[in-house]
């Protein structure tokens, strides 16, 4: 099959030829139907230090961890649930099922999983990916690979609004209209919030949060944002989400936040960073750290997909098929207007 896969860290991607994958007893081969492309990709592809980031990639390695796709192999223990033909999203993991950790939704911790985009388990930035029949959820008839791909970035946002504990009528303010941001929005909105404000440098970027779920962007250039928040929501934020994930972006969200605000950090840093922790301090801030989803959150976002009760079609801001894929791959590497991009098969 064809993938697109790393051949030196800090490299374009190549397209290249690779083993079709195998399914074990308890696997799922898919053909890929959807994959998006996720920031998290875009800092490993670049990371070349072992002490800085959170995970180092390896020559050979294929990513992506946003999919959705169509069963085409069954492992033998697997086949008395899933049959050829199925459409499934995934879990970007394969556990072991029987730890603690795998029995509570979240494999990521499982000290004998294998994660996506390790030379053990390629990403589906190709032809077939394999799953794990444990961590695969079907897709009902009404939901398409894309928005089956859109599953794991909604799954992000929902874990984290659900840390903030919102009440309906809050206020919060979003840093960062990026996929993680929108999905915070959404689900703010989802929860009840009354007032989302969202800021991001990218006034595009910013202004496509309206339609799902802001009620209003901050103007950057305009400067304060503070108080630009204060004034669009009738009041200071009572929640603050860092989504951006770039060092210096908690320290501003500390510096954003009012006295007995709560931060919630969605965005991934994977570098060292500086903080002042007396002005957290002083402010008597919660910060709290949103970290993944669990296997049920999936399922959430599947089952209201399902209904309609989403709209994510705002998110996909362009398409392109394999060819292609390097070079949008490269291209996501610098600012742009772009939100999610998704690999979709011909």
């Amino acid at each position: 099959m064809k993938a697109a896969v790393i051949q030196e860290i800090g490299s374009p991607l190549a397209i290249e030829d690779i083993p079709d994958p195998e399914p074990g007893l308890t696997d799922l081969i898919l053909k890929v139907g959807a994959c998006g492309i996720c920031g998290t990709d875009l800092h490993m592809s670049e990371n070349t230090d072992p002490n800085v980031g959170w995970r180092m990639m390896q020559p050979g390695c294929v990513m992506g961890h946003e999919f959705a796709g169509e069963v085409v192999e069954v492992g033998r223990e697997a086949k008395p649930h899933w049959h050829t033909g199925d459409r499934v999203t995934a879990l970007p993991w394969i556990g072991c099922g029987e730890c603690e950790w795998c029995k509570a939704g979240r494999g990521y911790r499982c000290a004998k999983g294998i994660n996506r985009a390790s030379l053990a388990l390629p990403g589906a930035y190709a032809d077939y990916c394999r799953v794990g029949a444990r961590e695969a959820i079907r897709l009902p008839d009404s939901v398409s690979f894309r928005e089956g791909a859109l599953v794991e970035p909604l799954a992000v946002g929902l874990n984290a609004v659900r840390k903030a504990r919102l009440v309906p009528g809050d206020r919060v303010l979003i840093i960062g209209a990026g996929p993680v941001g929108l999905t915070v929005a959404m689900w703010c909105r989802f929860f009840g919030a009354q007032h989302i404000v969202v800021s991001d440098l990218v006034p595009t970027r910013a202004e496509q949060s309206l339609a799902l779920g802001a009620t209003a962007v901050v103007d950057t250039s305009a400067g304060d944002v503070p108080a630009q928040a204060a004034d669009l929501a009738g009041g200071t934020p009572r929640v603050v989400f860092d989504c951006v994930g770039v060092p210096g972006s908690l320290q501003l969200a500390i510096d954003y936040a009012s006295p007995d605000a709560q931060i919630v950090v969605v965005g991934l840093c994977m570098a060292g960073d500086h903080l002042f922790p007396t002005k957290a301090l002083v402010k008597e801030l919660d910060i709290s750290f949103a970290f993944v989803y669990r296997q049920e959150d999936f399922a959430t976002v599947v089952h209201l997909l399902g209904e309609g009760r989403l709209d994510v079609a705002p998110m996909v801001s362009d398409k392109v098929d394999l060819a292609a894929f390097p070079d949008a791959f490269e291209a996501l590497k610098n600012p742009n207007t772009q939100i999610k991009v998704m690999l979709e098969a011909d």
